[in-house]
Order: structure tokens, then C-alpha cells, then sequence
């Protein structure tokens, strides 16, 4: 039986208890190929309904083509840069920078984040400072690096493996912290050492915040890339922005943020779907 049938005969009017209709009813309505349809359309309607307006706008002439140019020229520039070869010239000058950046910050971030989850000495003499440095915003940090390491690829490494160390710390020290204190009572029951209490049973249950740390650290550090890029640097797509501001080719700036967010959405899906792998593997849990 279909749902729409099983839905007729549920509103078929009888003598039940409208709570009682009401429980059967709504599994049905989740059941309608209508609903599934809508779920997985709705995030792109607001998309959709942006890229209209604009269109109009630009057809209609609301906005100057020197404010915000018509999708058809920022296309067209965008293709340019691609057939040219330049796209793929900041895109992959931009990827090492982020790669390397996050690289360290990601095992820096690793390493103090177990040290505080590991000993809570560490944590107690630690953390307050860190918390308090964390607050200062990357561009704060700009100036002081820019004199120690100069303008060179350094300060960038630098500044991107700042951005990513903190959250992955803060998460390493929540997942050492999350174990519950029954299973550690169980493996000193059976003697494990510190060494296997760590590799068996923190480890394990910290797996699946430490890659939400590491997910939200690549966030970071692509955001802070493309900030670096605007400030201090002759490549890259921050750079490639810069670049159409001053020669105030609008188009070109359209083209490099759009690129910048296609590639910032479609990694912060793929990492969304290992981190949803790793919830389901965690022992004695699901994906949230």
C-alpha cells in the first residue's frame, strides 16, 4: 500500500482518539515522496533565489555594472583565469600555504592538547594562558611576526598554524577529558599501565572529537590564508582579490571569492562526512 493511501484511510473519519490519529499520521508525512523532495532542496533555495536577484538586478540595471558586475562578465572572467592557467597558479600556491599551515598547526595543536588532557598539572598552569591568547585575532599577531620572520612564505605558515593549533587543542583537551571515569576504573582493575590506558581506552573514545577539532582547525586556517593574502602577498587567491580592488575589476574579485568559497565548502563537506564516520565508529555511539 502506498503512503498516499495509507494517508486517505488514517483521514477516513472513525471514532479514535485524535492523539492516536495524530501519532499515525505523521510517520506517513514523513513517508511522502514530497517531503523527501523538499528536504533536499530547501539549502539551496536561498542560494537560488540570490543568483535570481541578481540576474535581475544586473538585467534590469538597479546596480551600476562597475558596483557589482553581471554573473555572464564575472563567468566569463572566471573562465579566462582557468583557460589562461592563472587560476590554477593561486589556487595551488594558495594550497601549500594552507597545507603547510595547517600541517603544523594541526601537530602542534595535537601535542599540547594531549599534554594538558594527560596531566592536569599541565592543564591547570597552561590553559589560562592559552585562553587568553587565543582571544587575540590573527591580524593582532601580523605586525609582531611580520618583524621576527620578515614577509616571506614564514609569516604566512606562521600565522595559518596559529589559526588551526587552537581549536584542534581545545578539542584534543575535551576528548582526552570525555572518557568515562567507569572504563579507566576498568582498566586499572586489569592492570593496564598509563601507556595502555591511553592507546585503549582515551584514545578511542577522543577519536571523534579530535578530527571535529581538526575539521574546524582547516576552517581556520583557510580563513586566516585568505586574510594573510590580502595583507602580504604577491600570489595566491587572497592575493588575486587584492588585485581586482585595485584595478577595480570587480569581476575579477567576484570570480576569486567565489572560488574561494567552492573550495572552502566542498572540503568542509568532505571532512563533515568523515567526522560523521568517525561519531558511527565511536564504541557505544551514533552520529549525532
Amino acid at each position: 500500500m502506498s503512503a498516499e493511501v495509507e494517508l486517505a484511510a488514517v483521514l477516513r473519519p472513525r471514532d479514535d482518539a485524535p492523539a492516536s490519529a495524530a501519532r499515525t499520521i505523521a510517520p506517513l508525512l514523513a513517508r511522502m515522496p514530497w517531503r523527501r523532495i523538499g528536504d533536499s532542496t530547501l539549502p539551496w533555495l536561498l542560494p537560488i533565489a540570490l543568483l535570481a536577484l541578481w540576474f535581475t538586478g544586473a538585467e534590469q540595471g538597479w546596480i551600476s555594472p562597475q558596483v557589482l558586475p553581471p554573473p555572464q562578465f564575472v563567468w566569463e572572467t572566471l573562465r579566462d583565469l582557468a583557460m589562461s592557467g592563472d587560476l590554477w597558479l593561486h589556487v595551488s600556491t594558495s594550497f601549500t600555504r594552507v597545507g603547510v599551515g595547517f600541517a603544523v598547526g594541526t601537530l602542534l595543536g595535537l601535542a599540547l592538547g594531549s599534554a594538558m588532557g594527560l596531566s592536569r598539572s599541565f592543564e591547570t598552569y597552561v590553559l589560562p594562558s592559552f585562553n587568553a591568547l587565543v582571544q587575540i585575532p590573527v591580524l593582532a599577531w601580523l605586525p609582531f611576526v611580520l618583524l621576527i620572520v620578515g614577509i616571506g612564505e614564514p609569516l604566512k605558515y606562521i600565522l595559518i598554524a596559529k589559526a588551526a593549533l587552537v581549536p584542534v587543542a581545545l578539542n584534543t583537551l575535551q576528548g582526552f577529558r570525555q572518557t568515562p571515569s567507569a572504563l579507566r576504573e576498568v582498566g586499572q582493575v586489569y592492570g593496564y599501565t598509563r601507556r595502555q590506558q591511553v592507546l585503549e581506552i582515551v584514545l578511542p573514545h577522543a577519536v571523534p572529537t579530535l578530527f571535529t577539532g581538526v575539521r574546524l582547525g582547516f576552517t581556520k586556517a583557510w580563513l586566516s590564508l585568505v586574510v594573510v593574502e590580502l595583507v602580504a602577498s604577491s600570489e595566491g587567491l587572497g592575493y588575486l582579490i587584492v588585485y581586482g580592488r585595485q584595478l577595480f575589476q570587480l569581476d575579477l574579485v567576484m570570480a576569486a571569492v567565489i572560488v574561494v568559497g567552492a573550495i572552502g565548502y566542498a572540503i568542509d563537506r568532505l571532512l563533515d562526512r568523515l567526522e560523521t564516520s568517525m561519531h558511527r565508529r565511536q564504541p557505544g555511539g551514533a552520529a549525532p
